[in-house]
This record gives structure tokens, sequence and C-alpha cells, in this order.
């Protein structure tokens, strides 16, 4: 622009002042060319390019005073600025400092990372504080226990309410007594152990899953509640009924035999038991103290007189000890008689107050439990003869039956009611007046046998003074099945005796008529 204007001035100063010039006429121009643009017409495009270019700087300067240093730096470096006088500053700033930066990062990223660690072990240590606390939750709330849905987990009476925790606590202990203990699935525990094996196996298991073909669809092993899937078979008897009433129907314990006693024409049985090997039938009689030994290896009747120190008339009811041990004789006036199976001499004799109607061994054949007439229960050690404990039946107004289940975790008391209470056998030793698990309400007359199947699925609860008094009770729910007896249909009439098979796959009931009614149970495969 500057060199333009003085070349102007230079031409106007050689011409002669106040002479004017002519004006040169046009010089025609040929047909398709472009004519040459005038001095006015480049000074247009040289101002128009110079605006242009600093309406371009003020754009980029503004972005540089939003951008950083290094940006900043980096920018007018590529691009150019109108200062070239600064170029060298920011070259030497650039090339300087990348290492001292990067040391800066690393640093920097270092104690950055420090203070997160520090500032979460300073959120464990420190409690975090509620933005909000209720004061109604801080209360614990009592809950009504005298409800009908609540009156089973009452110990005492005086327990009308308890805290929720505390019935939390109670709902756990009961479903843990119900399963016998606490279930894997419920075992948190141990859950997280079972996960890991498990993902370990799944591959494996997938594998031999595939190389095999079949039914995978089984039915589950334990019972289910609600409906007994069984059939009725022909009288375990039939080949001879008995023409009075039967009074004991079992099934041999190793064999797939099954023995009846009752008051028969030619022999008059009160009670007959197997040995727990089997080899031997023991009977007692109706009329006399003595008692008889059937060897049925060698086919002899071995008759036992008077037992030397037990002062009985008659010798009826008895008891033997699972492990084959002993024999227990109940006698009259409160005393039980407990001999030794090897050589049917008394060992030593207990006594009860009032008079004893039932007792039962447990499977270890440690103790034995003794039901009162008065409606107190007994417990025995064997070795010493001691009383351990001695408790109170729930409402019952006159003793009749009893039994200890096969896995000792429940013990049943039919009382002349009807009502059989189950109790667990914790609470048993422990407690003077145990609440029971379950109060079964389901017989109207005198409960006259309670029996547990081996596996501790099933309790039979029967009464010999009303038709078809037989109910198959459902453990651990506490059900009774619905479809046994079968409905408005005579079969049992009065039940006298009741057994399950050694693998309970068979059911058998005494009854009035001489007949021992036999039902198979489907659920079990065995014998």
């Amino acid at each position: 622009m500057r060199a333009l204007a003085a070349a102007g001035r230079e031409r106007g100063a050689a011409k002669a002042p106040g002479m004017k010039t002519a004006k040169k006429a046009p010089k025609a121009t040929k047909m398709g060319k472009k004519t040459k643009p005038t001095r006015r017409a480049k000074l247009v495009a040289v101002k128009q390019t110079a605006a242009a270019e600093a309406a371009r700087r003020a754009r980029h300067l503004k972005a540089l005073s939003c951008a950083s240093g290094a940006e900043r730096d980096l920018e007018e470096l590529v691009f150019g600025d109108s200062l070239t006088v600064e170029e060298d500053d920011l070259l030497r700033r650039l090339a300087g400092p990348p290492r001292v930066a990067a040391a800066e990062g690393k640093d920097l990223r270092k104690e950055s990372s420090d203070s997160e660690v520090e500032n979460e072990a300073k959120g464990d240590l420190l409690p975090k504080k509620p933005a909000w606390v209720d004061e109604d939750d801080e209360a614990e709330e009592n809950v009504d226990m005298t409800h009908k849905y609540r009156k089973d987990f009452m110990k005492s009476d005086a327990e009308t309410t308890l805290t929720k925790k505390k019935l939390k606590k109670r709902l756990e202990e009961q479903f843990q007594q119900a399963m016998g203990g606490v279930p894997a699935w419920a075992d948190l525990k141990n859950r997280k152990k079972s996960k890991r094996t498990l993902s370990d196996s799944d591959s494996d298991e997938d594998d031999d899953l595939l190389r095999r073909t079949g039914n995978f669809i089984r039915s589950s092993e334990s019972l289910p509640r609600g409906i007994l899937k069984m059939s009725t078979c022909p009288p375990a008897n039939q080949e001879r009924f008995a023409n009075g009433k039967l009074v004991t129907v079992q099934f041999h314990p190793s064999a797939q035999v099954v023995m009846t006693a009752g008051h028969d024409r030619s022999v008059s049985l009160f009670q007959a038991h197997f040995s727990v090997d089997g080899e031997q039938v023991i009977a007692t009689g109706t009329h006399h103290s003595m008692f008889f030994v059937y060897d049925m290896v060698a086919g002899t009747i071995i008759p036992i007189p008077k037992v030397r120190g037990v002062e009985e008339k008659f010798l009826r009811n008895f008891e033997l000890s699972p492990d084959g041990s002993f024999m227990l004789l109940i006698g009259t006036s409160g005393y039980l008689h407990l001999l030794s199976m090897k050589t049917k001499e008394l060992i030593s004799a207990m006594k009860v107050n009032g008079r004893c109607t039932a007792s039962a061994f447990t499977p270890d054949s440690s103790k034995i439990y003794s039901y009162s007439k008065e409606g107190e229960v007994f417990i025995w050690d064997v070795r010493s003869r001691k009383c351990l404990h001695k408790f109170e039946d729930e409402g019952s107004l006159e003793g009749k039956c009893i039994a200890v289940s096969k896995n000792n975790q429940y013990v049943a008391c039919g009382s002349s009611s009807g009502v059989v209470n189950l109790y667990t056998t914790d609470t048993c030793l422990k407690e003077n007046r145990p609440k029971p698990v379950k109060a079964i309400m389901n017989l109207v007359t005198s409960a006259t046998c309670v029996t547990f199947n081996p596996t501790t699925e099933i309790l039979a609860v029967a009464s010999c003074d009303t038709d078809e008094a037989v109910k198959l009770v459902h453990l651990p729910s506490y059900t009774v099945f619905s479809n046994f007896p079968v409905f408005r249909r005579k079969q049992i009439y009065l039940a006298q005796s009741m057994d399950f098979s050694p693998r309970s796959g068979y059911f058998s009931v005494a009854n009035n008529k001489g007949k021992a009614l036999l039902f198979r149970l489907k659920h079990y495969s065995s014998f």
C-alpha cells in the first residue's frame, strides 16, 4: 500500500504544474479477449483481502483467549501470528518442557490415586450418617401372638406378644426343628462355596448329559404332602384270618414276612414282637405271668416261666430295645421291669407316679419314654435306670400311647381326648411343660395307637373306638393326607395295631375283624 502511494506521488511531480493532460481514447479490444484490471480495482481487491485477514485474525485471537496456554502456543506456531517476533519464543517454550510435563502428569496421577485410596479408607472407617431417620423404625413393634395363625408358636400362655426379631428367631428355630437342621439351600455361609464347586463341575455335567439319552425326569426324593399315592393289596393274613380281633401286626426286620397276633381259639396272644435279628418272636398271654419265645430257626417254642424279682400277676404289654439288648415289661402300679434279652432275667425295676400305660425306647436304646395315666411323661436313662426328666403332656387327661421317631427327632403322645401332641425331643428334655409343634386333632375318640414310618415322613394315628379312625400325617408339614382312609367306604373298621415295612413300601392295619389290611405306598420303591 505505501509503495503504491509513493509511486503515484512521483508521477504527479514530474508533470508541469497547471498543464492538463489530454485523455487518451480507449483502444478498441478484440472480441473474446479479457481486459486488464485497473489500478482502482486492484486497490479494492487488496483492501478486501486485508479486511478478511483482519477478521480471521480477530476470530483466531478470540479462540486463543479461551484455550489453555499450551494449546494457544501450539496454534500460534501452526497457524501463524501477525507478530513474527514471538515465533522464537514459542518454539523455545514448546521444545523445552515435554518431559517435565509428563513427569508432572505422572505425579498428579499418583497423587490423585493416593487421594482416592485415602478417601475410600476414610469412607470405610468413618460411619456414614443417614440423611433421615424415622422414629417409628427405631421403636420395636410387638406382634400379637394370640392370633389363630400364631398360637402354635407360643411357648407359654404368658407370651401374648413378641417383638418382630424374637418372632423371626422363633420361626427360624421352628423351621430348623422341622427340617432336622439347616438345609443346604438356606445355609448362607456355604452357598458361596457350593456355587464355586458347582461352576467347576457344570461343564463336566453338561458333557455327561450330552453323552447319555433317556428319561431325566423323576419323582422327588422327599414325600410330597396332600395326596398319598397308594393302592390296596390283599390282607397280609389272607391265608388264615383270625376268628377274633387282632392285637398286633408287625413286619419282619429283614424278610418279607408279616406277623399277626390276636385272640384266637387255639392260642390267645395279647402281644407279639420280632426280635431285632428276626430270629425270634416274643409273645405274651392274657391270663398268666409268663411269656413265650418262638425260635424261628429251630422251630421250637420256649416258655419263660415267672421271672425272678417280677411280682406281677399278668404280663401283657412290653417293648424291645432297637439294639436287641433289653426287654421292658410294663407292670401294674407304675412299675417298669427291665430284662436282659440274652438271659431273660431282671436287671432293674423303675417306677412312675400313678400307672404306666405305654413306653418307648429311643432309637439308640439309651433312653426310655414312659407315659403315665395321669398325662405325665418320664424319661429314663437305661444304664443308670434314673429318671432324667419329667414333663406334662399338654391338655392330656389320660395317657394312652407314645412313640419316638426313628431319627430321634419327634415324640408323639396320644391321650384319651383324641389329641395327639407332637413334640421335638430337645424340648422334651429341657422343659417341664413343652409346647407341641403340632396338636393333631383329627380323631374324635381316644388315640390308642401311634407309629412313625422308618423315614420319619409319616405319622400314623388311630383309635380303636370308632370305625375308619386312622389318619396319616405328613411330616414336616404336619398336614393330614386327604385320600386316606377312603371317604364313605368302610374298609378298616376298628384299628387295633399299625406298622410300616422296613423301607416304608407297605403299611398294614390290624382290625377287629381278624384281618391285617395291607396298603402299598407307591412313593417308596422297595419293601
